[in-house]
């Protein structure tokens, strides 16, 4: 079995929602950080990419039709190098490297692009069909986050808890305050700050230009999501998802716009193409677990990979959790 290394990663900056990305189409996002990937990589062939593999958790709107490929054809890869969707809701970007990752190390491709794009700000509002003749009745949901056409048998067997519902009740089950949720928020905040104030973000970010219809275009350089923030204003916020809970606007997971793209490669690739390696790729894992409780799942999979690659967590340097 060959080894899998990623060789270069890039992305736009994350924008809030309907903030400074809103205006950039899903596809036209996803296709921004590959087409930097090709100008920063101009030894290799990009016609020998074996596949282009996107995580997207929507595809309802703009996204929809195998958002990978059309991404990589405004991107200016040749016509030739197909395009795969990949959609785990949260974790498809991740799920996306990994497949990617695994493909290589089985042997069956030696070059792959491999990321995600998501714009929350432009989830479209869907309507279903009429399920009889002369219907009068139309289901409308908005797609950015949450369930929409429920199955009754989901609902009863398993709920539809929203996502800071089941935050609701993983803090419940677990038993964790909302002081100790709004201190992890506040020193997550501290230290996205701090990192984009010293420029640790400048070489993974490309810059987003948005032409106007007067005037000169707008250009996003920075991520939008940090925000100044102290112990007291968290505390002040309310608890919107259940009366009594823990949950709030400032210790929940952003609605975010953005893209990523990385370079992943089999040892020959690396030597074909003269790519440096950054990482390699040991091993990915996935787990399930009650939907209700489903922000827990990163625990088990944590476990999972460590005991795949046979690893201790103590050999862990650095963790970074997706919400």
């Amino acid at each position: 079995m060959t080894d899998a290394f990623i060789c270069d990663a890039i992305r736009t900056p994350i924008g809030r929602y309907g903030g400074a990305l809103a205006a950039v189409r899903a596809d036209d996002l996803g296709a921004i950080p590959i087409r930097a990937l090709m100008e920063r990589n101009p030894g290799v062939a990009w016609g020998n990419v074996d596949d282009v593999w996107y995580g997207c958790a929507n595809q309802a709107g703009e996204d929809n039709r195998n958002v990978a490929r059309m991404s990589s054809l405004l991107a200016g890869l040749p016509v030739e190098v197909p395009g795969v969707t990949v959609n785990r809701l949260c974790g498809s970007g991740m799920d996306a490297v990994g497949s990617a990752a695994r493909a290589i190390k089985a042997g069956e491709i030696e070059l792959a692009v491999a990321g995600g794009v998501e714009s929350m700000s432009r989830a479209p509002f869907v309507t279903g069909k009429a399920t009889s003749a002369f219907s009068r009745d139309a289901q409308m949901y908005d797609t950015t986050i949450g369930w929409r056409f429920v199955n009754k048998l989901m609902k009863a067997q398993y709920g539809i808890d929203s996502m800071p519902e089941t935050a609701e009740n993983v803090a419940e089950q677990f038993a964790i305050s909302r002081e100790d949720q709004d201190a992890f928020a506040l020193r997550s905040q501290q230290k996205a700050a701090t990192a984009q104030e010293a420029g640790r973000f400048g070489d993974e970010i490309v810059q987003v230009t948005i032409p106007q219809r007067r005037g000169d275009p707008v250009v996003v350089s920075v991520d939008e999501h940090p925000r100044a923030t102290s112990m007291e204003a968290l505390a002040r916020l309310g608890t919107p998802f259940r009366e009594g809970g823990t949950v709030t606007a400032g210790n929940a997971s952003g609605v975010n716009d953005g893209a990523c793209a990385l370079l992943v490669a089999s040892a020959a690739a690396v030597q074909q193409h003269g790519l440096t390696p950054r990482a390699k790729v040991l091993a990915m894992a996935s787990s399930g677990l009650e939907p209700r409780i489903m922000g827990y799942g990163p625990f088990a999979a944590s476990n999972k990979v460590l005991a795949t690659a046979g690893l201790p967590l103590a050999d862990m340097d650095v963790i970074e959790l997706n919400e």
